[in-house]
C-alpha cells in the first residue's frame, strides 16, 4: 500500500464522536469500542491493525507483530482493565504501537525506541491521539513551532531531552517510556510502561538473550512469507540480519515461516571502502537469495533532485516533523523502486547496532569510578592506538557535573568554536553526558536565544533535567537508540509512501531489553568488534564474515554529491523560508555551501538544515483535510 498511513485513538464517550467527525474527511478504516463509537480511526494496508475481543474488552496491536486476532484474544483473559495490558503483550515480538479499550478507558503507547510513536492533542473537548503530529496539527489548525524548528538546526531528530518536544505548537509528544490513559469525557493521564534495564550481566550470560530476541525480531519481518528485502552492505549488522532472514533458505530451522529475500547494496565511490569486499564474501553464503547491486551511475547521488521536493505541484512531504533524509530522497525513490519491483512488501536495514553493541566514550567516565583498575588499562591501550592527549583525557574523567549542569552549560555553549575533528587533530574523546553540539554559524543570534531557552527549560524542568539512566554510558546508549528510532521513523514514513515500509530490528524493544542488560563496558572491548553481536551470531553468520573489524567510510561520497550538486543547493535557500522566519542568515548559508571543506565535519548541521528548510517549503496548507464537509452521524 502506497500513501500515508497513519491512525488516530479517540476515547469512548460521545465527545469522542464529534472529534470523529473532524477526522473523516482521511479516513479509510475504522475500529469501534464495544459501545459501537469509533475507537481507531485512518487508513492502514491489510494486516497493519490486529484486534483482540474478549467480551467488551477490546486489544490493538498496530505495527509489525506476527500475533493473529485469535491470539490475542485468547490471551485476553489476563486483562482486568486497561492497565494491565502489558500482561496481553508479554512474549510479543516487533515494533508496534498497543492499544487498549476496556470499561469506557482507553490506553496507547508507543515502542521504547521512538520508532513508533504518539502524539496528542485536545479536539472538539476531548484529547485525541495520533501516530502522526501533523494529522493532529491539521485538526486543531497549528502551526510549526519556530522555537523548534531552531532547535531542528542543531540536530534532527532532536537530541534528548528535546526528542520529547513536537514542532507542531499546541500537540504533545508522548514520551516514549510512557503511555497515555483517556477517560468517557476524553481528559488525559500518563504512566510509564517502560524501564530501560539495568546493564547488570556479563557479555556471556548476555548473549543467548540477544540471539533469541534478534532471531524473533527478524522473524516478526519475515513470518509472513512473500518476499522481504534488505541491506547488504557489507557491515556485521545488516550482513547479520541477511543472514537470519535467510536460515530458511539455509537449512537452518526457523520458528517462522521464512520469506524470500533479495538483498540490496550500492556502491561507494570511494576505491578504497572495503565494504565490496566483505559485502561480496557474504552474498557467497546465500546462494538461496536475489542480489541487487546497481552500478555506480544507476545510483542517485546524495543531495540529487531535491527541486523536485520543493516545486509547487509536488506533494507534501511524507513526514510530520523536519528530517535530514531529504539528503537521501532519489536514493529512497530509488530503493523503493527497485525492490518493490521485485515483489518485497518490507525491507530490513541495520541501524540501531552500533548504539547497541558498541561503547560510547562516556562509559570511560563510569569505568573509572566502578572498577578503576580495569578502566585504566583500557584507557591505556587505547590512548596507546589513538594518540588520545593525557591531561585532556584526565580533566573529562575528573568532570562531575551532574545532568542539569551539563545542560545548562551546553546551552551557554552553543556559539562556541566546535572541538576539532578527530580527523583533522588528534583529541580525547568526550566523556560527558552527550555531544556538546553547536549552532551552524549560518543560524540568527535568534535562533539561538530560541534553543537556548529550550534546554535551559530542560534544565530546570524535574522531567527532563534527569538522565536517561544514572551512569553516563547507559545513558549515551539509550539517548543514541531513542535518535535512531525517531531517524527510522521518518526513513518509514518515507518509504511507506513509495509502497517499501523499513524494518529495523535492532530497534525493536525485545532487543534493545537484551543488549542494553549487559554490562556496558564489556558490549565492546579493545581488539575486538561488537564482540555481543558477533557471539550472538555464531554458527549464524559465516565465521569469516564476523570477523570483520573495518567500518566503511563516506566522505568521497560526501564531496562528490556536494559538488555536482552545489549549485542547486544554493538555489533552494534563494527566498529561504528559514530566512523569513529568522532562524537562518542566507548570505551565511550560502558561504558555507560555496567554501572548501576538507571533512564532512564542516558542514554537520547542513543535513538538517536542508530538511527544514525543505520540510517547512512544503507545509504550505499541507496539513488541511480534503474536505471538511460531514454526513451526519458518520464517525
Amino acid at each position: 500500500m502506497s500513501g500515508d498511513v497513519w491512525f488516530a485513538v479517540l476515547p469512548d464517550g460521545a465527545a469522542g464522536v464529534a472529534a470523529a467527525q473532524l477526522l473523516r474527511p482521511w479516513i479509510t478504516d475504522t475500529v469501534t469500542h464495544d459501545s459501537g463509537r469509533p475507537w481507531l480511526l485512518g487508513s492502514w494496508p491489510q494486516g497493519h491493525v490486529t484486534v483482540g475481543v474478549a467480551g467488551a474488552r477490546r486489544v490493538a496491536v498496530v505495527g509489525r507483530c506476527p500475533v493473529t486476532a485469535d491470539t490475542l484474544s485468547a490471551r485476553m483473559g489476563r486483562l482486568r482493565g486497561v492497565g494491565d495490558v502489558e500482561r496481553v503483550a508479554q512474549g510479543l515480538h516487533g515494533s508496534f504501537h498497543l492499544l487498549a479499550s476496556a470499561e469506557g478507558a482507553v490506553l496507547a503507547r508507543g515502542s521504547a525506541s521512538g520508532v513508533r510513536r504518539l502524539f496528542h492533542t485536545r479536539v472538539a473537548g476531548v484529547t485525541v491521539a495520533a501516530d502522526r503530529s501533523d494529522r493532529l496539527a491539521a485538526l486543531t489548525g497549528a502551526s510549526p513551532d519556530e522555537r523548534l524548528l531552531a532547535a531542528h538546526l542543531l540536530a534532527s531528530p532532536l537530541p534528548y531531552p528535546l526528542d520529547d518536544r513536537c514542532v507542531w505548537q499546541g500537540v504533545h509528544a508522548l514520551p516514549s517510556s510512557d503511555s497515555l490513559l483517556l477517560d468517557a469525557e476524553g481528559r488525559a493521564t500518563t504512566r510509564r510502561w517502560w524501564t530501560p534495564p539495568d546493564p547488570e550481566l556479563g557479555w556471556r550470560q548476555g548473549v543467548p538473550a540477544v540471539r533469541d530476541a534478534l532471531s524473533a525480531a527478524v522473524g516478526s519481518c519475515t513470518a509472513g512469507g512473500g518476499t522481504v528485502s534488505a541491506d547488504l552492505s557489507g557491515g556485521m549488522d545488516s550482513t547479520s540480519l541477511c543472514f537470519l532472514a535467510a536460515r530458511e533458505q539455509s537449512g537452518i530451522r526457523s520458528t517462522f515461516t521464512g520469506a524470500r529475500l533479495v538483498t540490496m547494496r550500492w556502491r561507494s565511490l570511494d576505491p578504497d571502502n572495503d565494504d565490496e569486499v566483505w559485502a561480496a564474501r557474504a552474498v557467497s553464503r546465500l546462494p538461496g537469495a536475489e542480489h541487487v547491486t546497481p552500478r555506480r551511475d544507476q545510483w542517485p547521488l546524495w543531495y540529487s533532485g531535491l527541486t523536485s521536493l520543493t516545486d509547487a505541484a509536488a506533494p507534501a512531504l511524507p513526514t510530520d516533523e523536519p528530517g535530514p533524509w531529504v539528503r537521501d530522497s532519489a536514493r529512497m525513490t530509488a530503493l523503493a523502486d527497485l525492490m518493490t519491483g521485485r515483489g518485497s512488501r518490507l525491507h530490513l536495514m541495520g541501524g540501531g547496532a552500533d548504539e547497541l553493541f558498541t561503547t560510547l566514550p562516556p562509559h570511560l567516565h563510569d569505568h573509572v569510578r566502578r572498577h578503576p583498575l580495569a578502566a585504566f588499562a583500557r584507557i591505556r591501550t587505547q590512548r596507546a592506538a589513538q594518540h588520545w592527549p593525557l591531561g585532556q583525557l584526565l580533566r573529562q574523567l575528573a568532570d562531575r557535573r551532574t545532568f542539569g549542569q551539563w545542560l545548562t552549560a551546553w546551552a551557554d555553549g552553543l556559539t562556541a568554536p566546535a572541538p576539532a575533528s578527530a580527523a583533522v587533530v588528534r583529541g580525547a574523546p568526550s566523556t560527558a553526558w552527550g555531544v556538546d553540539l553547536r549552532m551552524p554559524p549560518w543560524a540568527t543570534p535568534d535562533a539561538v536565544r530560541a534553543v537556548q531557552s529550550l534546554l535551559h527549560e530542560a534544565a530546570e524542568t524535574a522531567d527532563t533535567a534527569e538522565p536517561l539512566a544514572a551512569e553516563r554510558g547507559q545513558h549515551a546508549a539509550l539517548a543514541c537508540v531513542r535518535t535512531g528510532g525517531r531517524g527510522l521513523r521518518q526513513l518509514d514514513q518515507v518509504t511507506s509512501a513509495h509502497g517499501l515500509p523499513h524494518a529495523g530490528p535492532y530497534l525493536d524493544d525485545s532487543v534493545i531489553e537484551a543488549a542494553l542488560s549487559v554490562r556496558v563496558s564489556e558490549r565492546s572491548t579493545p581488539g575486538r568488534y561488537k564482540p555481543v553481536l558477533a557471539a550472538a551470531m555464531r554458527d549464524i553468520v559465516p565465521a569469516d564474515v564476523l570477523r570483520r573489524q573495518t567500518k566503511g567510510e563516506y566522505s568521497t561520497d560526501f564531496h562528490t554529491g556536494l559538488r555536482r550538486n552545489r549549485a542547486a543547493l544554493v538555489g533552494l535557500f534563494d527566498g529561504s523560508r528559514l530566512a523569513d522566519a529568522g532562524l537562518i542568515d542566507e548570505a551565511a548559508i550560502r558561504a558555507a555551501l560555496l567554501g572548501v571543506h576538507p571533512t564532512p565535519e564542516a558542514l554537520r548541521s547542513f543535513s538538517s538544515t536542508l530538511g527544514s528548510e525543505i520540510w517547512l517549503r512544503s507545509c504550505r496548507g499541507s496539513t488541511r483535510p480534503p474536505s471538511t464537509a460531514i454526513a451526519e452521524g458518520a464517525p
